[in-house]
């Protein structure tokens, strides 16, 4: 199946093996060339346009002791982006959910990520919408774990989290999830946990710098998680 939209797509990825393909690009432009429900479930983490690539985050040390750089990353995305993610896929489950109402249906598949954490600097927890009519699940683990997987992005969320997230939805999908699409990819966590999970994953980034250490974390030998 990811062969058959690959030739599709028909664009030169930034790197491929057999389980993950990256493409550095806008995904306003790599969307439109997948064919409608072609994707079992796209799992993103899109930038929440709270200013986190900001010199005053960085001030208030709210990205911790690591400087990140300011890249101009952390814009909200349209609408537009959103139809077209429901659109070439069969299910979504999409973090900062909360942020993106506006865009999106009710649903009682919330994911909670409780950090472990109280009266941080940052929030104690976070959200995922997802488009799953189940019940809404909460999964605990310290914030600092995404320290341990190698942080490289001020927003990186730990294997852990999406490790949950994909085997949220196969237990709400009736089967397992095969193909799985990360629109904002980021340093590659998504694409990372489906090739863990013997999954397929495209992964979408228009930051270089981040695909490059996206296409490093996916070419490294791993192990199954199931």
């Amino acid at each position: 199946m990811l062969k058959d939209i690959l030739e599709i797509i028909h664009t030169k990825p930034y790197y491929q093996d057999d389980a993950v393909v990256i493409y550095h690009a806008d995904c306003r432009d790599i969307l439109p060339l997948l064919p409608d429900k072609s994707i079992d479930l796209v799992l993103t983490d899109p930038p929440y346009g709270i200013k986190m690539d900001s010199e005053l985050h960085k001030k208030n040390g709210l990205y911790g002791y690591k400087d990140y750089g300011d890249t101009n990353w952390d814009i909200k995305p349209s609408k537009d982006i959103f139809s077209e993610m429901f659109r070439v896929s069969r299910n979504q489950i999409i973090w900062g959910g909360n942020y993106f109402i506006d865009y999106l249906y009710p649903s009682m598949g919330w994911l909670v990520w409780d950090k472990g954490q109280r009266d941080f600097s940052l929030a104690d927890g976070e959200l995922a919408w997802s488009s799953f009519q189940n019940a809404l699940r909460i999964y605990s683990v310290p914030r600092s774990v995404a320290l341990k997987d190698g942080k490289q992005h001020p927003t990186q969320k730990s294997l852990e989290i999406m490790n949950f997230s994909v085997l949220y939805a196969d237990r709400n999908n009736g089967n397992k999830i095969e193909t799985i699409l990360d629109t904002f990819l980021g340093s590659g966590t998504t694409a990372f946990c489906a090739k863990k999970l013997g999954r397929k994953c495209i992964g979408i980034e228009i930051e270089e710098k981040y695909c490059e250490i996206a296409a490093k974390r996916c070419s490294q030998t791993v192990m199954r998680l199931e």
